[in-house]
């Protein structure tokens, strides 16, 4: 088996490229990677598409990759939340696109991604502004919306402890996302808080195996986004 450890966050990002799709966890601050997500405004990776929940707080994490000028567009469920600032100002200047989703249809087009179905049909958001441009089709008298499962060539994820081989569990609420877009990225890229030897994870208890993820990268005291946000930090 491979030993998916790399030595630094840069490296972990080293090969995202111009023009990527990069899925982001988080479920506004539980599970948000920051420090990879920091690492790849470091890296200089620019034109990026990226998936997420929402588009950030303050100015850290994804809100600093954002402000950085490094994203085109956003695919997500809640662009603009309590402590969201930069998005809704570089959107209204038509500096960024979006592409708003209902929350449960993003969870269901990264999952079916990652299971290789390229389209389902829902019934969420049938007569609202956000069936415009998808195909409606109706089954036992009930209209759905055609909506396309999602793929990335990169996930940034969060983990409370991994192994050697990629095996990852979150802690609580940080399991939002991240299982699911670690199956759907070509190459997906995890920060833990420690590195365990292996064996040490109960085996019935691993949320994402190994399997799916590519590098994993030790941030032994990551940042709380709600105290960065609280004490104005920004990033660089």
């Amino acid at each position: 088996m491979i030993d998916k450890q790399v030595a630094s966050l840069s490296e972990a990002v080293a090969d995202v490229f111009d023009g990527a799709t990069v899925m982001v966890g988080g479920f506004g601050e539980a599970g948000s990677p920051i420090e990879l997500l920091h690492a790849l405004i470091d890296q200089g990776a620019t034109d990026l598409t990226v998936v997420n929940n929402n588009t950030g707080s303050g100015e850290i994490g994804l809100a600093a990759l954002i402000k950085a000028g490094r994203v085109a567009k956003m695919i997500c469920s809640y662009p603009r939340t309590t402590n969201s600032t930069v998005f809704p100002e570089l959107y209204r200047s038509g500096r960024l696109e979006l592409e708003l989703v209902p929350q449960g249809t993003l969870a269901e087009r990264i999952r079916a991604g990652g299971a290789g179905i390229p389209a389902f049909y829902t019934p969420t958001a049938v007569g609202t502004p956000l069936e415009e441009g998808h195909e409606r089709r109706t089954f036992d008298g009930c209209d759905y919306l055609l909506a396309y499962g999602l793929t990335a060539d990169f996930a940034l994820i969060k983990g409370r402890a991994a192994d050697q081989h990629g095996n990852v569990v979150y802690n609580k609420t940080a399991r939002n996302f991240a299982p699911l877009m670690a199956t759907a990225a070509t190459t997906t890229i995890v920060q833990a808080a420690t590195v365990v030897s292996l064996g040490t994870l109960d085996a019935e208890a691993i949320h994402t195996p190994g399997i799916f993820v590519d590098r994993v990268v030790v941030v032994a005291n990551p940042e709380h986004e709600s105290d960065l946000v609280a004490a104005g930090a920004s990033y660089p």
